[in-house]
């Protein structure tokens, strides 16, 4: 595998630092765009301390099956100018749009045979473009069919049910307080805002909130891998079946036993404390054979 510094120019002209992974052998090559979760995130799905870690290791499954990656720097991270804050989630959006357009007419990649692949935030991304652009193939990894308010209010929920007994009995207070911190973040009209002081990407919420995903998923006709694992305390597994209805034609969905948001398997009773010693582990080998099995089924034909 090689790996190439490849930058993507988006719309008002930022540059976004990336990295083309090439497998070995002469192109052109089939190729995806890796659109990772959201907050700080940098080519290879590390957000500071919370290092994901999922592109070197997915790059290096799909290089063997002879399929090119395309993953880079969000805004204000890593080789990548801006504040990742200031960024909305429509933003984030073109700006995956981008890395699309470029990746499609780079030399070394077949344009005719581009698909896209998505975790949590990078999901959601993952379907508009599937319902916007002609893609060969499309992997959802944890990602959700409904209104972004309410997978937000899910998922505020399953955490806070796996905090210790103390925690919970302020379940009713600190829900009061959420609901304010929401109700407020819905009448700024920034792309930042200070909640207790602290610096929060407002403009990302707002349009978060009001994103539905339902709409791109019924109008995808791209062939559809969604994964989401039994133990995701992030998004809902139920979704999965959503997903299998909406997308025209059916979607593959795969509910994996153990598998968690942050796609490794835990053993024992997972909850938000799981994630320090999970992000210890590597990503789960099961899952990076299905996603690039799939794929190559998909791309290379």
């Amino acid at each position: 595998m090689l790996d190439t510094d490849l930058t993507v120019t988006a719309d008002d002209g930022t540059p976004l630092a990336g990295t083309l992974s090439l497998p070995d052998g002469p192109g052109p090559h089939p190729a995806v765009v890796l659109l990772h979760g959201s907050g700080p995130v940098d080519r290879h799905g590390n957000a500071g301390k919370i290092a994901l870690a999922l592109g070197a290791p997915l790059a290096t499954a799909l290089a063997a099956k002879g399929i090119a990656t395309l993953c880079y720097d969000r805004r204000g991270v890593g080789a990548t100018p801006g504040d990742w804050r200031a960024s909305g989630f429509t933003g984030n959006y073109e700006d995956a749009a981008a890395a699309l357009r470029v990746v499609s007419a780079h030399p070394a990649v077949r344009a005719e045979a581009v698909g896209v692949v998505g975790h949590s935030e990078g999901a959601l991304h993952a379907m508009t473009l599937a319902a916007r652009h002609d893609l060969r193939a499309v992997v959802l990894l944890a990602g959700f069919a409904r209104l972004g308010e309410d997978a937000m209010r899910w998922q505020a929920a399953s955490i806070f049910s796996g905090l210790p007994a103390p925690v919970r009995l302020l379940r009713r207070p600190l829900g009061a307080l959420g609901n304010r911190v929401l109700a407020k973040v819905k009448t700024t009209e920034t792309d930042v805002t200070r909640i207790a002081g602290n610096p929060l990407n407002a403009r990302w919420m707002r349009e978060m909130l009001v994103h539905d995903t339902r709409t791109q998923l019924a109008a995808i006709h791209a062939p559809v891998l969604a994964v989401t694992g039994e133990k995701d305390i992030q998004v809902d597994p139920a979704d999965l079946d959503e997903i299998a209805r909406l997308v025209p034609g059916g979607a593959e969905v795969h509910r994996v036993p153990g598998l968690t948001h942050l796609l490794r398997g835990d053993p024992g009773r997972h909850t938000i404390r799981s994630y320090r010693r999970l992000l210890r582990e590597p990503v789960d080998a099961d899952l990076l054979t299905l996603v690039s099995g799939w794929l190559a089924a998909r791309l290379d034909g």
